[in-house]
């Protein structure tokens, strides 16, 4: 005798269990969480407001208005924001290369494990970076004096006239010269963490190979770190294009040479802080930030394109 069974449809089905994956999404949210709620404080929130500052304008007649876009056209046709634009490209073009290029060879010397004192060397170069730059550009700016400081001591000690540090046509150096003091520790280290992790297995091909050392650092050590370059590259781009701290704080020794539209952030600060002009300001600043991230953009693409 056949007994007949319920059909499928009409068996009771158990209750779904919560997937692992479900919650294990919710235990990674919670471990982020943290993050991206600081991420949107500080970072997201106050790019979010600055945008919004620039779309008003505060008028004499009508109080805060509303003006759309008129203060990036206005932006667009600052005379003194270019001006301060094509001096820190400029800055960028001369020091960011010297300075990379500095560090790299440091890095290059430290790794090459033929130089005596190598750990108090790498911890030497890399302690300027240690020093606040307020500190830093006020030590400098000391010796850069030539009533009071290094230079002038040496024009009084030596009967000679040396070239004024401060000037308008050499201050730009010496800002070069500061930032450069500051930052090839930093690069330099991570040049030389980067060649720490070359296998060794490539050293020994090149030592069979019969390959010198200047065919070692061209073939295996450069194409190696070129990740490091691109990003200590990237790094030195956003950082030119930042530069405020250092005119900022020299230009009470340089009043002739160092104006307030000298970079796009002193710049920015001036219109903010002394002229009252937030709204404009913001936008001068949206600009400024579009710009730099273009240009960090491109040289990743170019920096991390392969057969570059």
């Amino acid at each position: 005798m056949t007994t007949l069974q319920p059909p499928v449809a009409a068996q009771r089905r158990p209750a779904r269990a919560p997937a692992k994956g479900d919650r294990r999404s919710w235990k990674g949210w919670g471990f982020i969480g943290p993050f991206v709620a600081v991420f949107a404080l500080v970072f997201l929130a106050p790019i979010l407001y600055s945008i919004y500052l620039s779309l008003f304008r505060d008028q004499l007649i009508g109080g805060t208005t509303f003006v759309g876009l008129d203060n990036y056209e206005q932006a667009l046709k600052d005379d003194q924001f270019w001006a301060s634009l094509a001096r820190v490209s400029l800055f960028l073009a001369v020091q960011v290369p010297i300075m990379l290029g500095i560090a790299l060879l440091i890095a290059l010397a430290l790794d090459s494990g033929r130089l005596y004192g190598r750990d108090f060397f790498r911890i030497a170069i890399f302690l300027p970076y240690a020093v606040p730059a307020v500190v830093a550009t006020l030590m400098w700016g000391f010796m850069y004096g030539t009533r009071f400081g290094l230079v002038g001591d040496i024009n009084e000690a030596l009967g000679v006239t040396l070239p004024d540090p401060l000037s308008a046509d050499l201050v730009l150096a010496s800002i070069g010269n500061i930032v450069t003091w500051e930052f090839v520790g930093y690069n330099m280290l991570i040049f030389f963490s980067a060649l720490r992790v070359i296998p060794n297995s490539l050293y020994e091909a090149a030592e069979i190979d019969g390959a010198g050392q200047f065919r070692v650092i061209t073939a295996i050590k450069l194409p190696a770190i070129r990740g490091a370059l691109v990003i200590a590259t990237i790094f030195s781009i956003i950082g030119s294009f930042q530069l405020f701290n250092e005119p900022s704080i020299l230009r009470p020794l340089a009043r002739n040479a160092i104006t307030t539209d000298y970079t796009p952030n002193f710049y920015t600060y001036s219109l903010s802080f002394n002229g009252q002009q937030h709204n404009y300001s913001a936008a001068v600043a949206i600009v400024m930030g579009l710009i730099t991230m273009v240009i960090a953009y491109v040289v990743q693409l170019r920096g991390m394109r392969k057969g570059a």
